[in-house]
């Protein structure tokens, strides 16, 4: 095997695209496989104020076999090309291709990283598997200020989205707990993983 896979799963906000950068290591964002706006096969949000919107964070919005294939191309031969994905626009712009060097491992983070721990592991790809988490209220802040700064999706929509994150997010740790993962605040995540990579993490 060239490299192994560390997952990081967690709340849309909660800090894993930071922890990823921090960490030094090449990063897999499991974030642009969602399918395009557009697919009729997108979930939709059926009851509540929402309602009639898509529903982003089900997991029939994303590719998940596609997500594995580049998974274990990396793991394999250390490349893969990987697809960009515009979140303001809802879909993809493009394709870049994702090397790792000399590295031995690399991220994969994503909201839906918990649902392909269990695939990863019995691949043997697998190195460790992390659900990233802070307070409820830490992430809903984080993640609107994050998302009014990018223009992701409408103020209103943002807002209305967020809360119902917020309200969601103790059953979001605990299916990523409950799938593999270890869940952590980001800084105890980073000393971690940093035991597992060695000095390859950035201090």
């Amino acid at each position: 095997m060239r490299a192994q896979v560390i997952v990081l799963a967690g709340p849309s906000g909660a800090g894993k695209s930071r922890l990823a950068e921090r960490l030094g290591l090449p990063v897999l964002r499991l974030d642009d496989f969602y399918k395009d706006g557009s697919d009729p096969s997108l979930p939709r949000i059926t009851e509540g104020p929402n309602a009639g919107l898509v529903d982003w964070d089900h997991p029939d919005s994303w590719h998940p076999d596609d997500a594995m294939k580049a998974i274990t191309a990396l793991c394999e031969t250390g490349m893969a090309d990987v697809p960009v994905y515009d979140i303001a626009h809802d879909g993809r712009t493009g394709w870049q291709s994702l090397t790792l060097g000399d590295a031995p491992f690399f991220v994969a983070e994503g909201i839906f990283a918990q649902d392909i721990v269990a695939e990863c592991r019995d691949a043997g790809l697998l190195a460790a598997a992390y659900c990233v988490t802070h307070s409820p209220t830490v992430t809903f802040w984080r993640r609107l200020t994050r998302d009014l700064r990018e223009r992701r999706k409408p103020p209103f929509v943002l807002v209305k989205r967020g809360l119902a994150l917020m309200r969601a997010q103790p059953q979001v740790v605990a299916d990523a707990v409950a799938k593999g993962c270890t869940a952590v605040y980001p800084k105890h995540g980073y000393v971690a993983i940093g035991r597992l990579t060695g000095p390859r993490t950035r201090p």
